[in-house]
């Protein structure tokens, strides 16, 4: 398969604001971005989407006739488009505004105004999250290591399931909660743990806190994939012995280098 590099990718643009639609072109320009679509909102959207699907979409939060969640939602509803790079654009900073996106798989939220390396930033994950790169470790076979993903957002499992599955970790068993993976783990053994922090019944301190009082299980690297990643109280995530943390929405390229190290440290 060959790699998609900036000036190939196609992206479709939603922006209602004729200024901000000449500020975002003007921006994805200078990286070499030229194949973009423009579009002012949600049926529009769609209509391009279902005919002519982009690479990335980037999108405005609010439009005339809908919102960007509202257009995530009919999206992602859909197979053929469940995966559809996303990245939101929104002077939005309120954290409970913004953390539906967060767990919907969305591979970056810029925020206005946005320096030129924000873009740089998220366009290099769409790269990312678009190409496979199989995963070399000097130690293992990437082809055989059996990881369990936990979240209980549908959405985020189905975004990082498939940027572990670029690099190579095909054997990925996903469950909604820590509470399901806490009893697969009674029968079963994992290489590696990716797990979100707040989870319904058993979360991801007290999964990991688990892992470590198994003598089976105990030398499992953790990675936890987060909304939270960024506040004072995760010091204990790291005390319960989680490897390493990645905020949502992550950038899919640093994920590589993170699992090389984890796995490099426990060799």
């Amino acid at each position: 398969m060959q790699e998609l590099i900036p000036s190939e990718l196609s992206i479709l643009l939603i922006e209602p604001s004729k200024m901000q639609q000449n500020i975002m072109v003007k921006k994805l320009n200078q990286e070499a971005v030229t194949n973009i679509e423009i579009v002012h909102g949600k049926l529009e959207a769609l209509t391009k989407i279902i005919k002519y699907p982009p690479d990335l979409i980037i999108s405005n939060l609010h439009y005339e006739d809908g919102s960007a969640i509202e257009l995530l939602h009919t999206l992602r509803a859909k197979e053929k488009f469940s995966s559809l790079p996303f990245i939101l654009v929104s002077s939005e900073s309120r954290r409970d505004h913004l953390e539906v996106f967060k767990q919907s798989g969305i591979l970056a939220i810029l925020a206005k105004p946005f320096e030129q390396s924000a873009l740089k930033r998220a366009l290099r994950s769409a790269i990312g999250f678009l190409n496979s790169e199989d995963l070399y470790l000097e130690n293992y076979d990437v082809n055989t290591l059996r990881v369990a993903l936990v979240d209980d957002s549908k959405l985020a499992r189905r975004a990082i399931s498939k940027v572990l599955q670029n690099l190579g970790l095909n054997n990925v068993t996903e469950f909604e909660d820590g509470c399901y993976a806490i009893d697969y783990l009674k029968s079963n053994e994992i290489d590696l743990l990716v797990t979100d922090y707040n989870m319904p019944q058993v979360n991801g301190v007290e999964l990991t806190q688990h892992l470590r009082s198994s003598a089976k299980h105990a030398h499992v690297p953790v990675l936890m994939i987060t909304s939270e990643a960024k506040d004072s109280h995760l010091e204990k995530v790291r005390d319960a012995g989680v490897d390493a943390i990645l905020d949502k929405p992550f950038d899919t390229t640093k994920i590589k280098s993170i699992l090389i190290k984890m796995f490099q440290d426990e060799a």
